[in-house]
């Protein structure tokens, strides 16, 4: 940025003809320090030394508390931290110093100062003084040892407000360089100002909750559609010390502007009730009800007179979106959906009324397609960063976020420098006290660029900032809690503060966009991959009695399939969306034809029933079934080689339909059955059955009933003998009378348990 070149045409400040005064002086002491080290004449030559340790690298010194972080005339000074000898060399007579100042000039001189990891005589301001020093009678090779000095602050010299550099300094010596020298240095900023400034920045900070997507599209048949969560980690986050509980804990006492993804409060309110989490191929009862609850009224309780910005529910990634997604149908209309659920999401769980009018593209990085994309959304204002958003103009101070982009739309440029301090590794205790006080200097150097004209400065910290990111983060804001320099002011308010007329407004093109952040977008594929899973949540939507228990959870899981978190983790990705669409394929599954065997006709005319089931616990309608024969003298209704019947089934249930067939000749049909929406999509897998037709000819019933006069005249033979029988019997006399004979044999064989042959006779 313009900044880095300070007050560019002014005079040098006091501090730099300080340093070019003394520097000419203090550097020629190593050469002296040389010339007295070379032996008298006469005397053995010295043996070849060994290898002398790095210099002022040979003691790593970390500053892991400063305290208080901005001090006032009155306070005393107390820095501690632990020094460590890497060096191959016990160290003796080791002091401790304490060094401060010069004041620092602008912006760059801190960048500069910061940058410097070894000792530079006559850069490195000079000690305190001996009073203030701590000394160990030797440092052992590998060995750490913990330091406090404490020290008056009206003892450090501090004239002028502003920034000046401090440093703690390890002197000691060695076997091999048995004179006093600088073997480890750490570098600080302390900010001096001890009564509030009459010109003061107003500092917007975003404080973001936001989350990976933990919830699966899969929700229980009961009555609650009890949801399932792929794992349980949103608890860790959520519980006492978790990274999102540590965020609100922290955030309920700093002037910050809450940055919340819809889809973080849906899940958390969720978890709140009853929910099962995947483990392997069953699922378990969930069991951090108590943690949800308690994040949540505590969040509430936090933000009820709070700005709360709603980003599009799931946080998707708009730059994915603008290079690889828009083309590919549906997708901006995914983006704008999710855009329309924020508010009430937010109103519905927190109770209060967020702005949905801002959108927060990766790293603030953009070009002109990723602001078309978020203004397509209803986004008016863009949250970009200054190392994407450059000047171009050689400005002698940081101008004000704000920034007109064209077309009523805002670029809200947070400020790179301030914004990605918290990035690293700030469990650390020395990493989060460097960039504690670096992020207290660059605040005040800032406002003392341009102390007559007034600016509007944002940052955006990490996306989703570990428990420590946010502990320093939150340092940070409270050294800024007396108003000296800087004063609060929420993120809607930043957006429509006047901006300057000299800074940029021309949005970056698209070939600036990084390379790096490029290389982690989501895949065109994976766009592809969510139209053909809407495409059929689609068809299953129309047939269903109560779509909105489908709709709604498979709905936010397409949203979460473009969620920003994915970014550098593909393989998750894809799994998370081929997990929605097999459980969206299981389900339409439910609804299906019941395989047929094939079916035999007697007659010219038969009915054919196909069965349709439903294992689904709601009822589904609106569906067609199809038969569709290859032979045109197989003809169904009379309607020809193909007929429709609609089909509507309750929950758990099945139903048979019935197509009239008619024929008018033998032979084989193979009929297909496939189930249809109202609209005309294909539903399901189809199904094909064989129907053979088998009339009977006048040959046939002329041999049928030659058959059946032959058991005709052999009944009437049987009856005649019987009566002569009998007349016989009688005449005898006997006086019995005839022998009644035993009920006839049946003729056929009993009826078979078996079962049927292969076919389905089907007949009128």
């Amino acid at each position: 940025m313009a900044e880095a070149a300070d007050f560019q045409g002014t005079r040098p400040s006091p501090a730099r003809r300080w340093l070019r005064r003394t520097a000419s002086a203090v550097l020629g002491a190593p050469l002296l320090a040389g010339l007295l080290a070379v032996p008298a004449a006469g005397a053995a030559p010295a043996a070849e030394p060994a290898k002398a340790p790095t210099g002022s690298r040979t003691v790593a010194v970390s500053l892991n508390t400063l305290s208080p972080s901005v001090p006032t005339e009155d306070d005393t000074l107390t820095v501690s931290g632990t020094l460590t000898n890497k060096g191959k060399e016990t160290i003796s007579s080791a002091e401790v110093d304490l060094r401060v100042g010069p004041r620092l000039s602008g912006r760059g001189e801190v960048d500069d100062a910061s940058k410097r990891s070894t000792y530079v005589p006559g850069v490195d301001p000079a000690t305190v003084g001996d009073k203030y020093t701590v000394k160990f009678p030797k440092l052992a090779k590998g060995i750490s040892q913990d330091f406090t000095l404490t020290v008056p602050v009206d003892k450090l010299g501090l004239d002028d407000p502003g920034v000046y550099q401090l440093g703690v300094s390890v002197s000691g010596r060695t076997t091999t360089a048995p004179y006093e020298q600088v073997l480890g240095i750490e570098r600080s900023f302390l900010p001096w100002q001890p009564e509030a400034s009459d010109s003061r920045t107003k500092l917007t900070f975003l404080w973001p909750l936001i989350a990976s997507p933990h919830v699966t599209a899969e929700t229980r048949s009961d009555e609650q559609q009890t949801p399932v969560f792929a794992d349980d980690e949103l608890a860790e986050e959520l519980a006492p010390g978790g990274r999102l509980e540590q965020m609100v804990s922290l955030g309920s006492r700093l002037p910050v502007t809450w940055v919340v993804d819809p889809d973080l409060l849906a899940s958390v309110a969720a978890m709140a009730g009853k929910y099962e989490v995947e483990s392997g191929d069953t699922t378990v009862p969930g069991k951090n009800q108590a943690v949800a609850r308690q994040w949540l009224t505590a969040l509430e309780k936090v933000v009820e007179d709070g700005k709360v910005i709603a980003l599009p529910f799931a946080d998707p990634d708009l730059a994915s979106i603008a290079h690889r997604g828009k083309n590919v149908s549906g997708t901006l209309s995914h983006l704008q959906n999710a855009s329309a659920v924020a508010a009430t999401t937010v109103e519905t769980i927190l109770h209060v009324k967020p702005s949905t009018d801002f959108a927060w593209p990766v790293n603030g990085a953009v070009d002109s397609s990723i602001v078309d994309v978020a203004t397509s959304a209803g986004a008016h204002n863009v949250i970009a960063r200054s190392d994407s958003f450059r000047e171009t103009t050689e400005l002698p101070y940081t101008p004000t976020a704000a920034r007109p982009i064209g077309g009523g739309t805002t670029a809200v440029v947070a400020d790179a420098r301030l914004s990605t301090l918290f990035d690293g590794d700030m469990s650390r205790a020395g990493s989060s006290t460097r960039a504690v006080q670096k992020f207290l200097a660059q605040t005040l150097a800032l406002t003392e660029q341009a102390p007559d004209n007034e600016r509007s400065i944002v940052v955006a910290p990490p996306r989703m900032p570990t428990a420590a990111q946010a502990q320093t983060m939150a340092r940070a804001l409270e050294g800024l809690a007396g108003n000296r320099w800087t004063q609060p002011l929420d993120l809607v308010a930043a957006a429509e503060v006047k901006p300057d007329p000299r800074a940029t407004s021309k949005v970056p093109r698209a070939s600036a966009y990084p390379k790096k952040l490029r290389a982690q977008e989501l895949p065109t594929q994976a766009f592809q991959d969510i139209r053909t899973t809407q495409g059929s949540l689609d068809s299953f939507e129309t047939i269903l009695t109560q779509p909105e228990r489908v709709v709604t959870p498979f709905g936010n899981a397409v949203n979460r399939s473009m969620s920003t978190s994915w970014r550098g983790r593909s393989l998750e990705a894809q799994q998370y969306r081929d997990a929605v669409r097999d459980y969206l394929q299981s389900l339409t599954s439910e609804v299906q034809l019941i395989e047929k065997s094939d079916v035999t006709l007697s007659g010219r005319s038969a009915t054919i029933p196909v069965t349709v089931q439903n294992k689904l616990v709601q009822g589904v309608d609106r569906l067609v079934l199809r038969l569709t024969s290859d032979n045109i003298r197989l003809k169904f209704n009379d309607d020809g080689s193909m007929a429709e019947l609609p089909v509507s089934i309750a929950g758990g249930h099945s139903q048979s339909v019935k197509f009239d067939t008619a024929t008018s000749a033998n032979g084989r049909a193979q009929v297909t059955a496939r189930l249809y929406t109202e609209d005309g999509t294909q539903y399901g897998e189809e199904m094909t059955f064989t129907v053979k037709v088998s009339e009977v000819t006048p040959t046939v019933l002329l041999v049928i009933a030659g058959g059946l006069l032959l058991l005709v005249l052999a009944g009437i033979r049987m009856y005649s003998q019987r009566k002569r029988a009998m007349a016989s019997d009688t005449a005898d006399g006997n006086g019995d009378g005839p022998e009644q004979p035993s009920d006839p044999t049946p003729d056929t064989g009993p009826e078979s348990g078996a079962p049927s042959g292969t076919g389905e006779k089907v007949e009128r």
